[in-house]
């Protein structure tokens, strides 16, 4: 890539707790230039088109400067200071190098006036289909910064939080019962003060961002939005008509609570939904599922589902299993009758959790109703 100086001393690695020297805004580049020096930082995707005099004044030794905008002499200048630049990449739908999470509303962009298909989300999958194909290795390199930068945003934006992750099939739909309860289930989690985490689509997953989007409201609210959704109950047909129906949820009551989606374009079929707040969205569909659950650390509520879920149950397992990542944390299946006869995979998540710690860990029940109380006495054993 232009730019990149690969006879130059590669800047020391930073510190994995280190993220107070990335700079991810114009507004800490400017505190922290007017000290004089970069030296060290972090800077990414920050449009520094309008610092040349700041750059060309700061000390910027082993400093790295990903996908930032700025004049020639600047870039030339802080190259030759000792930093390392890796530039904008043009014409991409996406920022390989971005510094924070997404939100629905950038995800969207063009909906209302264009469809779903002019959207970034969509154009960013396009993207993914074409270069996927042809095995180009330049795109695969952007995909892969792409994905190690919203794994480095997710951890800075989940830093101290409880999270509980809610999983279930993308099939779920609108206006169903279920969906309801999945819903409500969300929302008594958010309120009880955990942060809601799903897979980031349709379906049990949309719900359960519902309702820690509801959590702040009267409960009347949530009900009028699920009378709202089941209009369009489904993202097929049109995912136009079900995202825009979200969104007017949304832009009738602003402000909502806060939760997670962890979505990905390898299941371009299924969009994102537009109830989480904060989207991790990935390219590698392993990566965001090991992701997803490694940072669930108040546990994982698996509602009935299909394949997907099912490899979810088992990758939650497995770490609970071997202690991995230190004691085991909290798996509650909902649906007795799904999770014993449907898809009897209650048997074997108890066969291994036999005579191992695990054990005090898992719980099925019947309803969702049962959720928070099973996640309280399971998250109490863990702490004992």
């Amino acid at each position: 890539m232009a730019g990149v100086q690969p006879n130059s001393p590669l800047p020391a690695p930073r510190r994995h707790d280190d993220h107070d020297r990335e700079i991810e805004s114009l507004e800490e580049f400017d505190r922290v230039a007017a000290s004089g020096s970069l030296a060290g930082y972090r800077v990414q995707s920050v449009d520094l088109t309008d610092r040349t005099f700041a750059l060309l004044g700061t000390d910027t030794t082993e400093s790295v400067f990903l996908g930032c905008v700025m004049e020639p002499d600047a870039a030339t200048k802080v190259r030759a200071g000792g930093a390392l630049v890796f530039p904008p990449i043009p014409g991409l739908p996406f920022d390989p190098y971005r510094g924070a999470l997404y939100g629905p509303d950038e995800l969207f962009v063009g909906l209302v006036d264009a469809g779903y298909d002019s959207t970034p989300d969509a154009r960013t999958y396009h993207w993914y289909q074409e270069t996927k194909s042809d095995g180009d290795i330049f795109a695969s390199m952007l995909r892969s910064i792409h994905d190690d930068a919203v794994s480095d945003a997710l951890d800075e934006h989940l830093a101290g939080a409880r999270v509980v992750g809610v999983m279930g099939g993308h099939a779920l739909e609108r206006g169903s019962v279920a969906y309801a309860g999945a819903a409500r289930l969300g929302r008594r989690l958010a309120r009880d003060g955990l942060t809601v985490a799903t897979g980031g689509g349709p379906g049990a997953m949309e719900a359960a961002n519902l309702g820690a989007y509801a959590a702040p409201f009267e409960d009347d609210m949530l009900d009028a939005a699920l009378e709202l959704l089941a209009k369009a109950p489904h993202f097929a047909p049109s995912v136009t008509d079900w995202a825009r129906a979200a969104f007017d949820v949304r832009r009738g009551h602003p402000g909502g609570g806060a939760s997670v989606g962890i979505p990905t374009w390898f299941y371009g079929h299924e969009p994102p939904n537009a109830f989480a707040t904060h989207v991790a969205k990935y390219f590698v569909n392993a990566v965001r599922e090991d992701g997803l659950l490694a940072r669930c650390n108040a546990g994982v509520v698996f509602l009935p589902g299909a394949a997907g879920t099912v490899q979810e149950i088992f990758d939650n397992a497995t770490p609970n299993y071997y202690q991995s990542r230190g004691e085991p944390t909290p798996m509650v299946l909902v649906d007795r009758a799904h999770w014993t006869e449907r898809l009897p995979t209650w048997p074997l998540l108890q066969a291994l959790a036999a005579d191992r710690p695990m054990a005090a860990r898992i719980a099925l029940v019947d309803s969702v109703d049962e959720v928070p109380r099973a996640l309280a006495r399971l998250g109490a054993g863990a702490a004992s």
